[in-house]
């Protein structure tokens, strides 16, 4: 049976960076083939559901929306989310000390072991955002990550039980470990730990990319208030991440110290497999994204059909125009289409339709959306890129400002907080400034910038990157202070030893302000990576930001052992900057350090958000005057290119 084609043709397109034609330029018109045969990127058609419709669980169109997704259903996703971080909190928080104490590593080692697998299990966020825009769906894809993740917890937990899997706690008193005299743990037991540690790794690799788009999944993208309900919905998503992450550094902290290892991790897998259960129960009301298939093999094809036609003039006599398909529907199941824009020329070329070209073959001929999802993806890169510094100010912080804190005096009132409670501060600036950012900085923030929502999402990295500067440069300034202070009253050769006279509550001041930096960066980033990444690609785009936290964990590393080399002078004559006696190191050159180095990665940044151009969706552009009710969806043809204007961060 023939298949019926028709051609369809759009407005004059120009294919440039100027919307007026030049002399000898060619004007290419897009041409829409309409065809029955036509194969999608993938393989395989819609299934009766078209563009980025919202389905249920099955697959199919939900008869009334209204009953389905909203705050109801975020509030499911919220417990899993904080149940999960408060495991990932709990276990980077205790598993260092737990590796030395129990399992007789050295410290050092016991460090890197730990920070690798917090970077893995970020960097390799990306995986989980691919099965889930490319097979399972997010829904999917967190119920198995977060199953995998509880086996994890449960396999930790009882290797904290259970006497075989730990060497030999007899004679070994707190001497013995600092002389390293205890009985070494036995590579079965060592092999144990890193499997169930990372296979932790892998359920969080899985769950983080997801959870917070899935939650965003649940708001309609039509409704007046979409903006302003996104908007506080990944604020409250941050709440939670800080609740789970202030639960891991106060109760999980002192179920340690009262009720040992095995009730401290134990408590983490009972959480998770609570969260598992709050979870399911909210099924019967997601709202769900069909995936879209495999975003490599979709990126793949772009790349081969331009690499194919890279000889291929934009003036040649043989073009047809640039391909796409007709009316609302995309070639890519779950996505909207996306308006042609002028980056990456020459990209351009995967989309340009030969005389000869049928449009069958998706590695020869692609449609204008998917190139655009390429050219999106690379545009959102450096925005992420600039927030791995951030990453690498929080990583040094979790050991540093530690190690500061064993030297000071940690006494409030008649209570002595443990020196691990010390990160709690940061998580409890977050979860004030998230309490107040409605009734306190976006009225103020209004004012100034005349944005209804107090800044843009660009606008919020910004602040958050700046913050973190003041951070990391008061630290350098109160370690040179506790230094000084520590040589003149003989407290040099007793880096362990607290100083009564000073207070440890002064590393209050970088806690907090770097809490305040990581709310303003990372939710801005998260709700920017949201909101501008392809509609079939929002679970990888999310991954982004976790991938640059892995990427400022492995960053962290690679940055001490250089100072380290660097600053240790030849024949160990010389402490280096990072020594293990933090009174005749130099913490306060490695922290001025890091100033100029966020500095540099600022002006980045702004550089970035300068050149950056929101895409426009259906039509409409992403005014930052518009206000959370004027978000409409226009019905009229969206237009192919768009004179940028200028803004403060980034280009509408």
């Amino acid at each position: 049976m023939g298949s019926k084609e028709r051609e369809i043709k759009s407005p004059e397109v120009q294919l440039g960076g100027n919307s007026t034609p030049k002399r000898g330029s060619k004007k290419l018109r897009i041409y829409f083939l309409e065809s029955d045969d036509r194969r999608t990127a993938f393989g395989r058609g819609y299934s009766g559901v078209g563009g980025a419709t919202p389905v249920n669980i099955h697959g199919k169109p939900i008869p009334d929306i209204n009953k389905t997704g909203g705050w109801i259903a975020a509030l499911f996703i919220f417990g899993n989310e904080m149940a999960e971080r408060m495991a990932y909190f709990g276990l980077s928080v205790n598993m260092v000390a737990f590796m030395f104490y129990v399992m007789h590593r050295p410290f050092s080692s016991s460090a890197n072991a730990v920070n690798n697998f917090l970077g893995i299990s970020q960097a390799s966020s990306v995986l989980g955002g691919f099965v889930a825009d490319a097979y399972l769906g997010r829904y999917w894809t967190i119920a198995i990550f977060t199953t995998i993740y509880l086996a994890g917890l449960t396999g930790i937990t009882l290797l904290a039980t259970i006497k075989v899997f730990v060497p030999n706690q007899d004679q070994c008193d707190q001497i013995a470990l600092l002389l390293g005299n205890c009985e070494p743990a036995k590579s079965w037991q060592m092999m144990y730990l890193y499997t169930v540690l990372y296979v932790t790794g892998f359920g969080a690799a899985g769950i983080r990319p997801c959870v917070s788009s899935f939650g965003a999944d649940q708001f309609d993208e039509r409704s007046r208030n979409y903006r302003s309900h996104l908007d506080r919905f990944f604020n409250f998503f941050y709440l939670s991440v800080t609740v789970g992450a202030i639960v891991a550094f106060t109760a999980v902290v002192y179920i340690q110290m009262k009720h040992g290892w095995g009730a401290a991790f134990g408590s983490l897998a009972i959480t998770m497999g609570l969260s598992n259960m709050l979870f399911f129960a909210g099924t019967p009301i997601y709202r769900h994204r069909l995936p879209g298939g495999s975003p490599l093999t979709r990126v793949a094809q772009v790349l081969v059909a331009a690499f194919r036609k890279r000889n291929v003039s934009f003036q040649s006599s043989e073009l047809v125009g640039l391909y796409e398909l007709p009316g609302k529907r995309s070639a890519i199941k779950g996505s909207n289409k996306i308006p042609h824009t002028d980056d990456f020329r020459c990209l351009d070329k995967a989309s340009l339709q030969l005389k000869d070209d049928d449009g069958a073959n998706p590695w020869r001929l692609c449609t204008v959306t998917q190139v655009e999802e390429v050219k999106i993806l690379l545009k959102l890169l450096p925005i992420p890129a600039c927030t791995i510094m951030l990453s690498v100010v929080l990583t040094e912080y979790l050991t540093l400002s530690v190690q500061q804190a064993y030297t000071l005096n940690t006494h409030m009132g008649h209570l002595k907080l443990p020196v691990t409670c010390m990160p709690v501060f940061p998580g409890l600036s977050i979860f004030v400034l998230l309490s107040l950012y409605y009734s306190v900085f976006v009225p103020i923030s209004r004012r100034i910038t005349g944005n209804p929502h107090g800044a843009s999402q660009l606008q919020r990295v910004g602040i958050g990157l700046a913050v973190s500067i003041l951070s990391v440069a008061w630290a350098g300034v109160f370690e040179r202070y506790r230094r000084t202070y520590a040589i003149q009253h003989g407290y040099e050769a007793s880096f362990l030893t607290q100083m009564p006279d000073l207070s440890a509550y002064w590393l209050l001041i970088q806690y907090c302000l770097i809490g305040i930096a990581e709310v303003f960066c990372i939710v801005g980033l998260l709700e920017f990576l949201y909101e501008e990444a392809p509609d079939a690609m929002r679970s990888i785009g999310s991954a982004y930001a976790a991938v640059a936290g892995g990427l400022g964990c492995f960053a962290a590393t690679i940055l001490n052992s250089i100072v380290k080399s660097i600053t240790r002078g030849k024949g160990e004559t010389r402490e280096s900057w990072l020594s293990q006696n933090i009174n005749t190191g130099r913490f306060d050159y490695f922290y001025w350090l890091l100033t100029v180095m966020s500095l540099i990665n600022f002006a980045a940044f702004l550089y970035a958000a300068h050149c950056y151009q929101y895409r426009s969706k259906d039509g409409t552009d992403r005014q930052s005057e518009k206000g959370p009710g004027s978000d409409h969806t226009s019905t009229n043809a969206p237009d192919p290119i768009r004179t940028p204007q200028l803004s403060v961060f980034g280009r509408e």
